[in-house]
């Protein structure tokens, strides 16, 4: 039974096919070991390196001695190692469990290079144990899919190759081999729910029904075809669906849909946009305030991480936005070549196209150009034939929702506006049109959405 373990990392790496390095996430704990083991065992000179990194996440006195027991193992084994060490705070109200997994994920992803694959070592029982604390949380069946063998994970791909064999497994094959392993204390407190799971509930289970987790996990994959079913049909709505800026969706289309199927065109829109999905409560107040909200309302459905909000036909999905910068004036002239100007409070910077002219001080009578934000008792003419608009009517032409309209950057030569950056120019009849140059708006948190342009009028 011991050799299904290389067997089945074997056949997983066989089927993923040509890949950069291989990285083994390595706890020290039984499943990971049995896993380097394996790997190690199985290195040839057709695949990249064989990597692992242990992430010391500081929660036990105990950790550095983790550590140290992780690098004598990868010595031994001839496996670089690579171990980072968390700084966690408990945030109260904040699950400390999620909260080290979510960093724990961002340091995978961040080792990984094109074509690098991660391998971890969830087992069969995982698996078992992932769909019951699913259908505990009321998961619907991309939930209930539990853990995929492969996802994308930074620049390269996460794999499970494991998911098929039980922990029992793999706990004889680091018997077989000698293989000393870390237990972690913390691994027997029935506080965390899975733990709870597994130490309490599935045993019981188990003596009634002896192949509990192969069932559950047979069921996991018939929950993941659905799902994959699910997306496929959200994936060709959502085409149908799509808004007049890229990554919006079109509230008449949405509205047009069958309720269920809105909703996973909804879910779907949201992990592409890559968000954390709403539960029941924030999805329905989506479908039931913002989609049927006037045209001119400004709903707002918020959850952790996100903000739905509509403008006109458009839905968008925003992480949340900063603090407005209020009436601030930036007075520092743009810097380099091209000129540049940073922005405070991550809105980016601005970039004159040409560095000869911002030069000039003769193009702005009134001495370089200052950054202003709010000042909304402004008039602009955009071309040199037109009338004079508010900012308020230059916003709205230009379809700038009013909840973006605070971080749009207002460019001045002295107290005259000779610009709103990423919507127009400004000509002032009383100077050469041409002079009034928009700087370019890049680095923004809305960018992507299409909704600012970067040329002069």
């Amino acid at each position: 039974m011991t050799g299904r373990v290389p067997e089945r990392l074997a056949e997983a790496l066989r089927r993923l096919g040509p890949s950069g390095d291989y990285w083994i996430a390595f706890s020290g704990g039984t499943d990971s070991t049995a896993l380097l083991h394996a790997a190690a065992a199985l290195r040839d000179d057709s695949r990249g390196a064989l990597r692992a990194i242990h992430i010391d996440h500081g929660l036990h006195p105990d950790s550095p001695l983790w550590s140290d027991h992780c690098r004598r193992i990868c010595d031994a084994l001839g496996v670089q190692l690579v171990v980072r060490r968390l700084n966690l705070k408990p945030i109260s109200g904040e699950s400390l469990e999620a909260m080290a997994r979510e960093a724990r994920y961002r340091v995978l992803a961040d080792m990984l290079r094109p074509g690098d694959l991660m391998l971890t070592a969830h087992n069969q029982d995982d698996q078992a144990e992932t769909l019951l604390l699913a259908l505990l949380r009321g998961s619907g069946v991309h939930g209930l899919a539990a853990m995929p063998r492969e996802a994308e994970l930074g620049q390269g791909r996460l794999v499970r190759p494991l998911l098929d064999i039980p922990r029992e497994t793999l706990e004889r094959y680091v018997r077989a081999f000698g293989l000393t392993c870390i237990e972690d204390p913390s691994n027997a407190s029935v506080r965390m729910d899975r733990n709870y799971l597994r130490n309490s509930v599935v045993p019981l289970l188990r003596a009634r029904w002896p192949g509990l987790s192969a069932t559950l996990s047979r069921s996991a994959g018939h929950c993941a075809e659905t799902a994959r079913l699910v997306d496929g049909l959200a994936a060709e709505l959502m085409d149908a669906c799509a808004g007049a800026y890229s990554g919006t969706l079109g509230i008449r289309a949405l509205g047009a849909l069958e309720r269920s199927r809105c909703k996973a065109v909804l879910r779907l829109w949201l992990r592409r946009r890559g968000f954390a999905l709403p539960d029941m409560r924030h999805l329905a107040r989506i479908l039931d305030e913002v989609l049927t909200a006037r045209a001119d309302a400004d709903p707002l459905v918020a959850w952790s991480g996100c903000e739905v909000r509509r403008y006109r036909d458009d839905l968008f999905a925003l992480a949340p936005l900063p603090p407005p910068p209020g009436a601030l004036t930036i007075r520092r002239a743009p810097s380099g070549v091209p000129p540049v100007l940073e922005l405070p409070s991550g809105l980016g910077w601005l970039q004159w196209p040409d560095a000869s002219k911002v030069a000039e001080q003769t193009r702005w009578p009134d001495g370089a150009p200052t950054v202003r934000f709010g000042s909304i008792g402004q008039t602009c003419r955009p071309r040199s034939t037109s009338r004079r608009r508010t900012l308020k009517n230059l916003f709205q032409e230009a379809g700038i929702p009013r909840w973006l309209r605070p971080y749009v950057p207002l460019v001045f030569s002295g107290d005259t506006l000779i610009g709103v950056a990423g919507v127009c120019g400004c000509h002032d009849e009383l100077r050469d049109p041409a002079t009034h140059d928009v700087p370019q708006w890049h680095g923004h948190p809305w960018e992507d959405l299409g909704l600012f342009r970067n040329r002069a009028e």
